[in-house]
């Protein structure tokens, strides 16, 4: 990310003379032309970078120059260590553990445990238990691709289970929900698009084929669900049984929830009507009843009973 390779490149500046463009290039993998991008937003940012030509000749701080160390607090320091650590659960970079590590060598030995409390009082961690090294090549290939302006060719699932061929220009990764989308430009249907990631196989990129990156669109899409057209939203009320109310309170919230009548947990909530909210109500079982819309608790029942068709209609081979 920019961000992350300015503030090291800053920080890598302070502790040494000269750099030289390649060694910069190398270390964050990127082309020296970017590199030298990067010099001129840190000039205009007011830290004054420099080149040197010549045979021992390369990137530098003006004589005489020094960051003052009070440009960050101690607590903007740890707030950047913070969300450094907290993408990494989900987003592992090597670039990142080599910021840390630079940040906490610019904060003084006296102050160096206060530090490291502040770090380690939240952590945001969005990796599932089971890990998601599933993910990662194809982190790993977008994020090429993107960097480096490719194309790329996948296969795609959708909502329905229907394979295509698609021929996209990747522009931003997006993690929502505990899942990972990728905001492309789909060259065969000549807009934006959402894509699952984990409804990707066969990434590969196009040997050769680069593009331009165009304006994104405003407002930026619903990453809740990948299709053209949102569902209608609804309002729906759950009731869910008195033993299940540490379910209701950890999936809506305290304040939510209401006492009805009959002695069950009531909730409110407003939805997008779609299969996902359909699996959502099934995935609860036995400790929760649809008591409105009359249609949604029509459609619930219908595949309750589906369901309980194929378990007794069905013996295991």
């Amino acid at each position: 990310m920019k961000l992350e390779r300015l503030l090291s490149i800053i920080i890598l500046l302070l502790n040494r003379r000269i750099v030289q463009a390649k060694e910069l290039a190398e270390r964050f993998e990127v082309s020296i032309r970017t590199i030298y991008r990067d010099v001129e937003a840190i000039n205009a940012a007011g830290i004054p970078v420099v080149t040197y030509q010549g045979t021992n000749g390369g990137i530098g701080l003006s004589e005489g120059y020094r960051l003052d160390r009070n440009v960050m607090t101690d607590d903007e320091l740890a707030a950047i260590v913070t969300a450094l650590r907290s993408i990494s659960t989900s987003y592992g970079n090597e670039l990142h553990h080599s910021l840390m590590e630079k940040i906490n060598s610019v904060v003084p030995p006296d102050h160096a445990e206060e530090f490291q409390q502040k770090t380690n009082g939240v952590l945001i961690d969005y990796a599932p238990w089971d890990g998601n090294e599933r993910l990662q090549p194809k982190l790993k290939l977008l994020k090429e691709a993107i960097d480096r302006l490719l194309i790329v060719e996948l296969t795609y699932s959708n909502a329905d289970g229907a394979l295509s061929h698609r021929r996209i220009e990747p522009h931003t990764l997006v993690l929502k929900g505990r899942q990972w989308y990728l905001q492309a430009y789909c060259m065969d249907k000549e807009q934006f698009r959402l894509f699952k990631l984990h409804r990707m196989k066969n990434l590969e990129i196009v040997p050769g084929r680069t593009f331009i990156r165009r304006t994104l669109p405003a407002p930026a899409p619903d990453t809740s669900r990948s299709s053209g057209k949102l569902p209608q939203v609804q309002e729906i009320v759950l009731r869910f049984q008195g033993e299940a109310r540490h379910l209701a309170e950890e999936l809506f919230g305290v304040e939510e929830l209401s006492l009805a009548e009959d002695g069950r947990w009531q909730v409110s909530k407003a939805y997008p009507e779609d299969e996902w909210l359909y699996r959502f109500i099934l995935g609860l079982g036995h400790q929760v009843e649809v008591m409105a819309p009359a249609h949604l608790r029509e459609i619930v029942a219908s595949r309750a009973a589906h369901i309980a068709k194929i378990y007794s209609s069905r013996t295991p081979t």
